[in-house]
């Protein structure tokens, strides 16, 4: 009768210990420093996937910022696929990194588990500069080429390209200064280290909420932003071209699939929960909620898109 027991409890455990999930701390990794979108959203988001997820769960945020998102990217992919390490992941930095290098991850590395902002790109300037449009930034550019500073969050982000972009419709020549992340790149402009922000309108219209002395010169979507419809679209004032950063949470390649679907579940409901998408309009992101299988297929289309950017124009080489 106590062997029948025993044997009772050992066939048990494995059931005990899935449902236990998490049974510790869950890092969430963002690879940009505190302070912008990604980190904003991180920290907006990360209770409500707690309160989904049950058992006490607890996100410990970690920064790692550098080398374009590389760093924290990195970070995500080469932890042990366990369930306790997740992360954002924003396009088209962890698709452009490994176009442009040898990267320390590669994109089959990831577990995507849902998509939640799809940020547009725009360039702001400081409130004291004469530049109030697009055209304005094209004619100072021709005046001084080479001389209007840019700051963008790296090395092939969607900033990055899309001052490529600019530089290529408006036929000037601009000066790239990549920095760690939005929230620096806010900074640079408002000290007056550079001339031009290349952010998203979520990040710029948040910094301008707070105070920021920004003026933002447009979007970079097929359609005005619902955060900002009094500015009007790149293509409205002749450079027709989109940009934009989707934001969505990965894990490691290999989860357990029990641990799988508890976090698919919980960043699902997480993501639509009507409290966290009016804290998420309070810090002007712009929410667009995917499941796995249509950021994957997101995921895979905006791959096939850079790569075929980078054979007509590799950006590393500026």
């Amino acid at each position: 009768m106590i062997r029948k027991i025993v044997a009772g409890l050992v066939l048990a455990l494995p059931l005990a210990a899935a449902a236990a999930y998490p049974e510790r701390p869950i890092n969430l990794v963002v690879a940009y420093s505190p302070g912008g979108g990604t980190d904003l959203i991180a920290r907006a988001i990360a209770p409500y996937i707690e309160k989904y997820l049950g058992n006490n769960a607890r996100f410990v945020i970690q920064n790692k910022p550098g080398a374009g998102g590389e760093i924290g990217f990195a970070a995500l992919a080469n932890a042990p696929a366990d369930g306790y390490t997740i992360g954002f992941v924003n396009t088209p930095n962890v698709i452009t990194i490994p176009i442009e290098r040898k990267a320390q991850y590669t994109v089959d590395r990831f577990e995507l588990l849902g998509n939640i902002v799809d940020d547009p790109g725009n360039f702001s300037v400081h409130n004291d500069s004469p530049v109030r449009t697009l055209k304005d930034l094209a004619d100072l550019a021709k005046r001084k080429p080479g001389e209007v500073t840019v700051g963008t969050t790296g090395v092939g982000s969607d900033d990055h390209l899309a001052m490529l972009l600019f530089e290529k419709i408006a036929g000037v020549k601009m000066n790239h200064i990549p920095m760690k992340g939005a929230a620096d790149v806010k900074t640079g402009l408002v000290s007056r280290q550079i001339d031009v922000a290349a952010m998203n309108i979520g990040e710029a219209l948040q910094a301008a909420a707070g105070g920021a002395p920004m003026r933002q010169l447009g979007t970079m979507s097929l359609a005005r932003s619902s955060l900002s419809p009094g500015l009007p679209t790149f293509a409205e004032q002749g450079y027709k071209f989109e940009m934009a950063s989707l934001r969505g949470i990965a894990a490691p390649k290999g989860l357990p699939p029990d641990v799988r679907a508890a976090l698919v579940k919980a960043i699902d409901r997480a993501a639509n929960d009507p409290e966290f998408q009016q804290k998420a309009v309070s810090y002007y992101a712009p929410l667009r909620y995917l499941g796995p299988a249509d950021f994957e297929k997101e995921y895979r289309k905006i791959d096939v898109d850079f790569r075929a950017m980078w054979k007509e124009m590799p950006w590393a080489e500026k």
